[in-house]
């Protein structure tokens, strides 16, 4: 069975995109592959290191979001990244043979230096990061790790640096592969891509009334100006979540009825929120069982945290007897 690795920063409660995005896939590879997720609350501090007082209350918040939506740790290691110090042993052993211009090259580096410009992110750490996520990858000798496109690039620069590792010393690790995965990309309520920091988010933990106040505000088609103005579904930030939880005679009636305006963006909206509330009802009611037993989680974190610590010191004894150490 071949081991797949990923994890999500702490940096804020989990939303729609997320469960979409990453989430429901994440429960579906656990039936086909040794599983591996981790709450990265170290590549937290990359672009929050001034503000890092909120790192354990949402590290807990989304590992209760995680077993909410159906991550097992009967079948998963579960686990927090910095209870786990071989990371950073190997980020500091990759750090020394990765060349600068390969981080400088770095895509999402470039766009997050120019977006994130209230914060001073001119460190090692925030340029480094890419190393750092390989030495998570590579810890646990990962052969797939899902992501989408845009990710790609991160998991090449892995490759990159297991190649150069390999070579320089001797072959340990496996060059890890792209798992693409297909996500259905939700918008959020002001049609901007859904996040936290827009304040647009419709989050996991949010109650059946937040999800309902917050959707029928969602925009639409700016062309419908008034309730007898036809629209077109293509152009409404709205449909896109018809085109995920709608039945298709659902969808069907939502789209002849926005073009002909027969219905209007209220009620249409009423359609899909009714199965966003129902399909979150099951989590919801994990959420509470979870939030009700904190020593519970607790348990599972620690026993996910010594199975990784396990194996990822098995992985660093060859490490150091590769290098010399």
């Amino acid at each position: 069975m071949d081991t797949i690795l990923s994890g999500m920063r702490p940096t804020g409660r989990l939303h729609l995109g997320h469960l979409h995005g990453a989430l429901k896939n994440w429960v579906r590879l656990q039936n086909d592959y040794r599983c591996y997720f981790f709450v990265a609350d170290w590549h937290a501090l990359t672009t929050d290191y001034a503000a890092p007082q909120e790192i354990n209350h949402y590290s807990r918040e989304i590992l209760i979001d995680w077993l909410s939506v159906g991550l097992d740790p009967s079948r998963s290691v579960i686990f927090r990244q910095s209870r786990v110090k071989e990371h950073a042993e190997l980020h500091v052993i990759f750090s020394m043979i990765t060349p600068v211009p390969w981080l400088e090259r770095n895509p999402t580096y470039k766009d997050q230096i120019k977006e994130l410009t209230e914060k001073d992110l001119s460190t090692y750490g925030f340029l480094g990061y890419p190393v750092l996520q390989a030495a998570d990858i590579t810890i646990y000798k990962a052969n797939k790790v899902p992501v989408g496109v845009d990710q790609a690039p991160h998991v090449e620069l892995t490759r990159e640096i297991v190649r150069r590792f390999n070579q320089t010393y001797r072959p340990i690790f496996p060059e890890p592969e792209v798992l693409l995965t297909e996500t259905q990309k939700l918008p959020g309520v002001d049609g901007r891509k859904m996040s936290k920091s827009y304040n647009n988010a419709v989050f996991l933990s949010d109650s059946p009334k937040e999800i309902e106040q917050k959707l029928s505000r969602m925009m639409t088609d700016p062309a419908r100006v008034r309730r007898t103005d036809p629209g077109e579904p293509e152009k409404c930030p709205a449909f896109e979540f018809h085109k995920v939880y709608s039945l298709p005679e659902e969808i069907e009636t939502g789209a002849k009825g926005c073009r002909s305006a027969g219905i209007g963006c209220l009620d249409c909206k009423k359609i899909f929120i009714k199965h966003v509330i129902d399909d979150l009802a099951p989590a919801h009611e994990r959420r509470r069982q979870y939030e009700n037993k904190p020593d519970e989680v607790e348990e599972i974190l620690a026993r996910g945290n010594q199975v990784a610590q396990t194996k990822a010191a098995e992985t660093m004894a060859e490490v150091r007897a590769a290098v010399g150490l």
